[in-house]
C-alpha cells in the first residue's frame, strides 16, 4: 500500500497526494451535501491548479465525503447571491467559469468519485472530468430553471458530455437523472456497487500508470484539441455574462426569493 504524503486540508477541502503520484482532492462538507460557495469554488481552483503544476502528480481523483457528492450552491451564498447586482454576479460567475475550465484542461488524467447527491455545478464537476465511476444511489440534476436561473457555466462541458439533444431535455426539464440513466448518456463512466468503487478507481489508476505520463498528458491534449470546438475564453464570458443577466432578472430574483423562503415562485399557480 502507498503511503500518503503530508497533505495539505482545511475545513472544505483536503488535498492528499501518495507516493504513486494520486492527488485526491475530497470535498469535505458533508453536513450540507458538500454544496459550494465563493469560498470553496477559490480552494478548488487553487487544487486544481497545484495538481496540475506540480509535476510529481501524475492523476487527480476528484471525491467527497459523506452521502452526497456535490448538492450544487450553498444556501448561504445562494441568499448572498440573490442581492448581488450584475458586476457582483459577473465576478461570481467568472470565478466558477474559471474553476470549471481549470479542471477541464487539468494536464493529468482527472478521475470523479460520484456517490448520492450532484446537482446544478455537481453535475459540472462530473462532467469536467475524464472518467467518473459513480454507485448506484447515485443521482444527477440540472435543477437551475427550477428557481428561474440557468446552467450557464457548467453547460459547455455537460453538452459535450452527454450531447445536444439530451441537453435540451434536461437543462429544460430540471428532471432528475438517476445513475443508470447517466451512464447510458454518458456522463458517467463506469456503475459500480459502493462497496466496489474504491477498488474499482483503484484498477484504473493502475492502467493509468503503465503508460507514459508525457504521452496521456498530450494524448488528453489531443482530444481536447480535436473536439468540436474549445472552450475558449469568447465560450467562457459569454456563459458567465449570461448567468449574472440571469441572476439579476426580475424572474431570477424571484426563483432564488421563493426558493430561500420554501414557496412557490410567481410562475407556478
Amino acid at each position: 500500500m502507498n503511503k500518503e504524503r503530508p497533505h495539505m486540508e482545511n475545513q472544505s477541502i483536503q488535498y492528499q497526494l501518495n507516493d504513486s503520484g494520486v492527488a485526491t482532492i475530497t470535498l469535505n462538507r458533508p453536513d450540507i451535501h458538500n454544496a459550494f460557495d465563493d469560498t470553496i469554488i477559490a480552494a478548488l481552483t487553487a487544487a486544481f491548479k497545484k495538481a496540475g503544476d506540480d509535476p510529481a502528480v501524475r492523476i487527480v481523483v476528484l471525491a467527497a465525503s459523506g452521502k452526497s457528492f456535490c448538492a450544487g450552491g450553498d444556501l448561504n451564498w445562494m441568499r448572498r447571491m440573490a442581492g448581488y447586482n450584475y458586476e457582483e454576479n459577473l465576478r461570481d460567475a467568472n470565478a466558477l467559469a474559471d474553476m470549471l475550465r481549470t479542471l477541464n484542461y487539468l494536464p493529468k488524467p482527472t478521475i470523479a468519485r460520484v456517490q448520492g447527491a450532484a446537482y446544478g455545478g455537481g453535475v459540472g464537476l462530473v462532467a469536467c472530468c475524464d472518467i467518473a465511476v459513480a454507485s448506484p444511489d447515485a443521482a444527477f440534476c440540472l435543477s437551475e430553471v427550477k428557481v428561474g436561473l440557468i446552467p450557464a457555466t457548467i453547460g459547455p462541458y455537460v453538452v459535450r458530455a452527454i450531447g445536444q439533444r439530451a441537453s435540451r431535455r434536461y437543462f429544460t426539464t430540471a428532471e432528475l437523472i438517476s445513475a443508470e440513466t447517466a451512464r447510458e448518456l454518458g456522463l458517467v463512466s463506469e456503475l459500480v456497487n459502493n462497496e466496489e468503487l474504491d477498488n474499482t478507481i483503484a484498477g484504473i489508476i493502475k492502467g493509468l500508470l503503465r503508460n507514459g505520463p508525457q504521452a496521456v498528458a498530450e494524448a488528453k491534449r489531443l482530444v481536447l484539441d480535436v473536439a468540436d470546438g474549445e472552450i475558449n475564453a469568447e465560450m467562457i464570458a459569454d456563459t458567465s455574462q449570461r448567468i449574472a443577466q440571469t441572476r439579476g432578472s426580475e424572474e431570477g430574483r424571484e426563483g432564488l426569493t421563493a426558493f430561500l423562503e420554501k414557496r412557490k415562485p410567481s410562475w407556478i399557480q
